[in-house]
């Protein structure tokens, strides 16, 4: 027998949605428990569910971040100070807190346009 075309329709997730509560908390937690080395993780399953061009434009700020500090943690001596260890709290900090609070706080698209 053939599956019912409206059944399968409605059984699939909208375009557009914004996943729940609960799949967002753990996805933000992904970058957390990695401490930021899958932060564009979150930002690319909300792009591929959304695809509008801001949700892409966040995947691309949190991968760039993530290989900045993966770049900055490679090329600094041990012993850093000053601009050197501000700049790894700072790229750490967006790859990981960033990219959470990116997955916690997006919001449907406006106007439910791509």
């Amino acid at each position: 027998m053939k599956p019912d075309v409206a059944a399968v329709c409605a059984a699939q997730p909208a375009r557009g949605a914004v996943p729940g509560l609960l799949p967002r908390v753990l996805l933000a937690a992904v970058p957390v428990l990695s401490l930021g080395m899958l932060g564009a993780v979150p930002s690319y399953v909300i792009a591929a569910r959304r695809g509008t061009r801001a949700d892409w434009a966040a995947v691309a700020v949190f991968t760039a971040a993530t290989v900045g500090w993966l770049l900055q943690a490679a090329f600094t001596p041990v012993d850093t100070h000053g601009w050197q260890f501000a700049a790894d709290c700072v790229l750490l900090g967006l790859s990981t807190a960033g990219a959470a609070l990116h997955c916690l706080l997006v919001g449907p698209p406006a106007g439910g346009s791509r």
